[in-house]
């Protein structure tokens, strides 16, 4: 009785954990969609543009300069924006094999599986919804700035001041005014708010331009002297925990692909888009981060409206009126960014049965998920109507950090992964899972008329050793094609978070004995990276590919893991408490209810779905049955056929 009761229990788990890592498969036409499929690519680079310059050039600047960085605050957007750019490179590559509205959420539910699709998709929740918020705030704070705070005292006047730690020092009406104003511009439909949109990014980005001459007109190199504190006044320390805090400033890229759904082309329009928007934004914070430091001392800085003070404070007060115009239509393009994207990623986790079914309702006239835009407004609203900007902004980074994270290590375990076989066109076969074959040789049907022998084999040999890597065999032979490269990324992932934990957490505590930790976790590194590369990459024919894989995405995990390090233990806390209340959504209802488990007819086929429920974190599944039989009618192999429903994995004692 005890070895039935393991057994049954053994059967729960493993059902559990299969329903937890089943992945979402990409069938039928990916540009069929019930929204709307009017945005061009001028459209979604402003998109991108204006989501990301808006509060960060004209409040976080000035916060990071006066009390992070100093005039290094420059070196903090550049390594920001490194770290975004690897980021943003793997984003291009996933949005053109998989156009859907979702972003993040909907890449790693395609790569990797559904549990950590749900967190990230409910990370992004908290980024998009926080994001409008504190610029919503950043948006009152710098009007206020600029009328001598007469709405803040106006404000507590009649309401009083909140004595709380977590929340601001009085509630903020205006900020909440215009996260409704916001969502009423998007209501009215995504093209007439795309124009709105590029109307606002292109005046915005002439007053960058202009704020750049002057700056760098009345520039000062005195102002980086040792008198001043010198150009790194906080030493390195404070340009990676600047570069944390600057971080934020780059996160309204993944609207790109947020936008997949309602783009025209979107396989050509979301990498040109990624690629120019990140160009253009990094070169305009860069520039004005140094411009800024170049006119005034770090430490005369006013962190609330940073530019405009500066300005007067080399007598160009004329341009200040220029540059408070700007900061109204930076920080609203931001806003209806962060707001035009968090609707759609709830309609894509709705949609695969994750959230409440009314979220994936769309509005027949507008084409947008109404309801969802009506619970993004006032979310948004009453976040930016009670808490600090300062803390809202740390509390964003980490969720987008992470899901950064994922999307990296994903390129990586989809570029290593064999193509799925369809019912209707096996086009290449997958060869036979190890477990599955009787000797090690890869086996499968003849080449498809036209093709190539050389581009046959490489489709037939994803996901496993080179043959000038066959030393390696006894360590990675014997497994699914593509296990090993996903195994690899899972120790790389985890080995990074241990070195860059281990420097920041216990560098201070010098001695030659610190340093073996870092020699063994480096050594790992590179075994792992070594391991990746010794295998086959898919020769899959997309419009774009991410280069350089797996360093790319190798390096862009590294950075992301380093700059979560730098956040505050308050900020983890916060994070947790969130995480916590989204696997409680996760286990309570959409295990439940999504839309890839079993029973719902027509949506998924066995043979695209694999078998693999036993795998690890982000394992490939084993090969369909159907696939198996393909491969063996090159060998005549009729044993199969009449094999026990229960694997041998369900048979074991």
């Amino acid at each position: 009785m005890p070895g039935a009761r393991h057994k049954i229990l053994g059967h729960v788990l493993s059902g559990f954990c299969h329903r937890m890592n089943r992945r979402k498969p990409i069938h039928g036409d990916a540009l069929d969609t019930p929204l709307n499929r009017c945005l061009t690519t001028f459209d979604i680079t402003l998109l991108g543009v204006g989501h990301m310059v808006g509060a960060g050039i004209y409040v976080l600047t000035g916060a990071v300069a006066r009390h992070m960085a100093g005039p290094a605050t420059a070196l903090s957007f550049l390594l920001a924006g490194v770290t975004s750019t690897l980021a943003a490179l793997c984003y291009a590559e996933f949005g053109t094999r998989i156009p859907r509205a979702g972003s993040a959420y909907a890449y790693t539910y395609v790569s990797i599986g559904e549990f950590w699709a749900f967190i990230i998709g409910w990370n992004i929740v908290l980024e998009y919804m926080i994001g409008a918020a504190s610029v919503a705030r950043a948006w009152s704070g710098y009007l206020d700035a600029m009328l001598d705070g007469a709405i803040k005292n106006a404000t507590i006047s009649v309401t009083g001041e909140l004595h709380e730690t977590l929340l601001s020092q009085y509630p903020d009406v205006l900020a909440f005014l215009i996260c409704i104003a916001a969502s009423l511009i998007l209501a009215v439909g995504v093209k007439t708010s795309a124009y709105i949109n590029n109307g606002l990014t292109i005046f915005n980005l002439l007053v960058i331009s202009l704020v750049i001459f002057l700056g760098f007109y009345y520039a000062d190199i005195n102002n980086w002297s040792a008198k001043n504190g010198g150009f790194m006044p906080f030493g390195v320390g404070g340009v990676l925990t600047g570069a944390a805090s600057c971080f934020y400033a780059f996160v309204g890229f993944d609207s790109i692909s947020a936008s997949s759904e309602e783009a025209k082309d979107p396989t050509r329009s979301i990498p040109i888009a990624t690629i120019l928007s990140m160009a253009i934004v990094a070169c305009g914070y860069i520039l004005v981060a140094l411009a800024l430091t170049l006119m005034v001392p770090y430490s005369s800085i006013n962190p609330q409206a940073a530019l405009p003070a500066a300005l007067g404070a080399v007598h160009a007060d004329w341009a200040k009126y220029a540059v408070a115009v700007g900061a109204v239509c930076g920080m609203t393009t931001t806003l209806l960014g962060s707001l035009f994207s968090l609707p759609r990623c709830l309609y894509a986790m709705s949609a695969d049965g994750l959230l409440f079914g009314f979220l994936s309702d769309m509005n027949n006239k507008s084409q947008i998920p109404m309801a969802n835009l009506i619970i993004a407004g006032l979310s948004s609203a009453f976040i930016a109507l009670l808490f600090d900007l300062e803390k809202l902004v740390e509390f964003m980074s980490i969720g987008t950090l992470l899901a950064y994270t994922i999307v990296s290590a994903a390129v990586i375990i989809l570029r290593y992964r064999p193509a799925p076989v369809e019912d209707k066109s096996f086009g290449i076969p997958q060869i036979e899972s190890p477990c599955d074959r009787d000797d090690s040789s890869a086996t499968g049907t003849p080449a498809t008329e036209g093709s190539s022998s050389s581009e046959m084999f490489e489709a037939l040999t994803v996901g496993r050793l080179r043959p000038q890597y066959a030393w390696l065999e006894p360590l990675c032979g014997g497994r699914a094609p593509g296990a090993a490269v996903s195994t690899s990324v899972c120790v790389f992932t985890l080995a990074a978070a241990a070195l860059c934990a281990h420097n920041h957490f216990l560098a201070e505590h010098a001695g030659l004995w610190a340093l073996l930790p870092d020699f063994v976790l480096a050594c790992v590194i590179v075994a792992c990276l070594v391991i990746i590369t010794a295998h086959q990459q898919s020769p899959a024919r997309v419009p774009f590919r991410a280069p350089l894989v797996p360093l790319l995405p190798a390096a862009s995990v590294l950075m992301n893991v380093e700059l979560m390090l730098n956040l505050n233990a308050l900020t983890w806390a916060r994070f947790a408490i969130w995480i916590t209340f989204g696997l409680l959504l996760y286990f309570l209802y959409g295990i439940h209810h999504s839309k890839l488990g079993e029973g719902v007819a027509g949506l998924l086929s066995r043979s695209a779905s694999g078998g693999g429920g036993h795998n690890s974190w982000g394992a490939v599944d084993k090969t369909s049955a159907l696939a198996r039989r393909v491969g063996r009618l090159g060998k005549g192999s009729k044993s199969e056929d009449r094999k026990p429903i229960i694997c041998d994995d369900d048979s074991r004692p």
